[in-house]
């Protein structure tokens, strides 16, 4: 089944030019939104997830309808996968349910793969040089690595400020109280930091 997904950002602006082209792709439902790109929430997307199922095809009218930035776009075309959804995006002629749409789908998930190892090299890093000048680095006592590299990724995405931090906790499979506590334990160990130098 083909599902649309048509957004527009204020109350003013119509959703005709999409929603007319999505029933003319063949959706046989459509969810739509009057929304800014920057709000956190989008309860209608979430509805359409909701409902979305393997083999279904999530419809969207262009890619900016859809995602607010390259990484929101890499983290929802992951759920689709996950669920073993297509994804078409009219006026970018992208159909994941192509060979060439597979392709780009998986220069997505390339994309989200680089960000990661960019900011794992940066951290590394960062811990060399704060080391050259005396300051101790690494892992802190009682705490595995992969303990280390979730509090790490909420507080890089808590400073990014474009999610809630249920978002967070669900994109880690951490509890949103383990979020908090995470955070928590990222400003402490910043503010060890700065008390040593």
């Amino acid at each position: 089944m083909k599902i649309g997904y048509a957004r527009v950002s204020t109350e003013d602006q119509n959703l005709y030019l999409q929603t007319d082209a999505l029933k003319k792709e063949g959706c046989e439902m459509i969810f739509t939104e009057k929304i800014s790109a920057t709000s956190k929430k989008r309860p209608e997307l979430e509805n359409l997830f909701s409902i979305l199922r393997k083999d279904d095809t999530l419809v969207v009218w262009r890619l900016d309808r859809f995602a607010r930035s390259v990484p929101d776009l890499i983290f929802l075309m992951k759920r689709l996968e996950k669920i073993g959804a297509d994804f078409q995006s009219i006026q970018n002629n992208l159909d994941t349910s192509t060979a060439t749409g597979k392709f780009m789908f998986h220069v997505f998930a390339a994309l989200g793969e680089l960000e990661t190892n960019l900011i794992s090299e940066r951290t590394k890093a960062g811990l060399a040089a704060a080391r050259a000048r005396g300051r101790k680095g690494g892992r802190p006592p009682g705490y595995t690595k992969e303990t280390i590299s979730k509090i790490k990724a909420v507080k890089i995405l808590h400073d990014k400020n474009d999610k809630t931090m249920q978002e967070i906790a669900r994109d880690l499979s951490i509890s949103r109280a383990s979020a908090y506590r995470f955070l928590n334990t990222a400003k402490e160990w910043e503010l060890e930091n700065l008390k040593s130098q």
